[in-house]
């Protein structure tokens, strides 16, 4: 009887375990530097970089060759501290931003968006850490919604290009 409980609850953690596993970067929803609430499933068929960037970090720039996904954070050195409508603003008159912006988000610790911790618990970063070191964490995504690989904050989009290229095959 014994032996029938642990095997049961066994198939039990199986299964959510397996469910939390078959998740997708298309089951989350994200607020846009606007507000306004889009699914992930609107970047279906696309590569995708997405990155959690700081406009007052020296790392800010912008590769338009794929879709980026741009999620501020301000857990970093205090490096992005203003709203929303700031962060907008300083991106597109400094930088003439392009790409997909999000609202400020926490990429790590107890508040952090859930789609980062999907993204951390798909790729690890060194040593098999979860954590986001520093701004400007790369994670790319297939244009099935896999997480492939998670790139440090100083790996240039240039020189992952051939993993890119790669993917829009």
């Amino acid at each position: 009887m014994f032996n029938k409980m642990i095997l049961s609850v066994l198939v039990i953690f199986s299964f959510i375990h397996a469910k939390e596993n078959q998740m997708s970067i298309y089951d989350f929803n994200v607020k846009t530097i606007d507000g306004q609430e889009i699914s992930m499933s609107k970047y279906k068929g696309k590569v995708l970089l997405i990155v959690n960037v700081a406009s007052k970090c020296g790392f800010t720039s912008q590769n338009e060759d794929f879709m980026i996904l741009g999620f501020p954070s301000n857990q970093f050195a205090n490096q992005e501290p203003e709203s929303n409508d700031k962060i907008k603003e300083f991106c597109s008159l400094t930088y003439d931003v392009k790409f997909d912006m999000f609202a400020k988000v926490d990429v790590n610790g107890e508040n952090e968006a859930p789609i980062y911790k999907f993204l951390k618990s798909n790729q690890k970063g060194i040593l098999g850490t979860e954590n986001i070191k520093w701004n400007f964490t790369k994670f790319l995504v297939d244009k099935e919604g896999n997480i492939v690989d998670r790139y440090a904050s100083t790996t240039t989009p240039e020189s992952i290009e051939k993993d890119i290229i790669k993917l829009l095959k």
